[in-house]
């Protein structure tokens, strides 16, 4: 049997990889356009801040890795440029322009997402980047290398955008963020972003939200980002604005797509075609909280997602559960995480939600070290089911989320969680987790 795959990031050779284990004697065949397979992306921002380290230090395991030591038909630099269902032929061009045709009895379509470039004038302008490739990022480090930079602009303010700021704060940069919407992430309960925000302010960070971008303009070196009265200036400004399911492929050959333009795929990622999988940024999921689909690109699902298909197309069959939406991320020192749904988004997907919001500690407060840590946890009105939780803090943030995650996964309602046997130590929490804290006042404010 003949397994294509399109795309070599964490989806394309999760499969690839887990394909060879199940079947030593399977023909894989992974088309990638880029030279880069592989790779950490989200260690961008954190690689961008150490002007010593390489991009290629980001490479998790390289092409003649593949090729080699798992017989792999690894094809960098193949552009795949349409899909021939009838005939289960891929066709495409290489890096030199020659044509290539490549069968199928298997096809997974792993092309993930793309930057979103605002269609705004001077977004081409030298100095002006995005950050989502192994390529976006020797773009900036050969910038930073090269010029003298001051002052940069990053257009957004959320996940991208704010790891960024630390990176080029830490370089020595003074930074300005600006972005049309008030609030620095729309999801993040208003009292625990306050924290975040005056850390931000604290550091000498520029937060324009509210002001939409009209254009970009240059002045030799010099950029400026004009919003309506605002105009900020700048060496070199990023657009961190979001990302985009790749999905022209699979809108091209007729498959259906789905949230936010994503391939529409079952819970065994075959798309509208039986022969065709979809995984990672480009396809869509379940969601664990609302049963419906939803397009929420992270890592873990991407690779996850990688072994199911390998696993359904060497004759299993593996179906995944979903997505909570399970995050985290730093700026500065400031930690912020999130599952499940925020208040509007259950309201959104027709609950009757109840939200409570505390201030705990991160340790016991005798104990050295001991930081506010903040929660908001949602429950729905009816059911008495725990809908999501959001947390900001300076400690012990990061992996106490997880709890969370664990029951949104299970189903369970407030109560059940309220009664979840945490660990307890003076360095690591208070007796009362401040997640269990927020559960108890959250039963509170849900009928008996």
């Amino acid at each position: 049997m003949r397994f294509v795959i399109i795309g070599g990031d964490a989806a394309g050779m999760s499969a690839a990889s887990r394909a060879r284990r199940n079947d030593p004697k399977l023909e894989i065949t992974v088309l990638e356009q880029g030279a880069d397979v592989s790779y950490s992306a989200c260690n961008i921002p954190y690689n961008i801040a150490d002007p010593a380290r390489e991009l290629d230090d980001l490479v998790v395991r390289s092409a003649a890795a593949f090729r080699d030591k798992q017989g792999i038909d690894l094809r960098t630099g193949h552009r795949v440029e349409r899909i021939d269902r009838d005939a289960r032929t891929v066709h495409g061009r290489r890096g030199d322009g020659t044509a290539f045709a490549v069968p199928y009895d298997r096809l997974l379509i792993a092309t993930g997402a793309t930057s979103i470039r605002p269609a705004i004038e001077g977004m081409d302008l030298p100095g002006v980047f995005t950050v989502k490739n192994l390529e976006d990022g020797r773009r900036i480090k050969r910038f930073l290398r090269k010029r003298k930079a001051e002052r940069a602009v990053i257009l957004g303010m959320g996940y991208i955008a704010l790891e960024m700021t630390e990176a080029l704060v830490d370089l020595g940069l003074a930074v300005d963020l600006v972005k049309p919407r008030a609030g620095l992430l729309p999801w993040l309960h208003r009292e625990l972003a306050k924290p975040v925000r005056e850390l931000l302010e604290q550091r000498g960070v520029g937060l324009y939200d509210g002001y939409r971008v009209d254009r970009i303009s240059a002045d030799g070196d010099r950029l400026t980002v004009h919003a309506g009265d605002l105009a900020l200036s700048a060496d070199l400004v990023i657009a961190a604005i979001g990302v985009t399911p790749c999905a022209q492929l699979a809108e091209a050959a007729g498959l259906e797509l789905s949230v936010g333009g994503s391939i529409a795929t079952d819970r065994t990622l075959r798309t509208s075609d039986p022969e065709i999988f979809a995984a990672g940024d480009c396809a869509d999921s379940y969601h664990l909280v609302t049963g419906a689909k939803t397009w929420i690109p992270l890592a873990l699902r991407a690779n996850r997602a990688g072994w199911a298909v390998a696993d359904n197309v060497c004759g299993g069959r593996v179906e995944l559960p979903g997505v909570a939406g399970t995050a985290v991320f730093k700026v500065f020192e400031m930690q912020v995480a999130r599952t499940g749904l925020s208040l509007a988004e259950a309201r959104a997907a027709g609950f009757d939600p109840v939200e409570v919001q505390i201030r705990s500690r991160s340790r016991a407060g005798i104990y050295p070290g001991a930081r506010p840590l903040y929660v908001a946890m949602a429950g729905d009105r009816a059911s008495g089911r725990l809908l999501g939780a959001q947390m900001t803090g300076v400690d012990q943030v990061a992996h106490r989320i997880n709890a969370a995650a664990v029951a949104l996964l299970a189903g369970m309602r407030v109560d059940e969680f309220s009664q979840s046997d945490l660990a307890y130590a003076p360095p690591f929490g208070p007796t009362w987790d401040p997640l269990l804290v927020a559960a108890n006042q959250l039963i509170k404010q849900l009928p008996a």
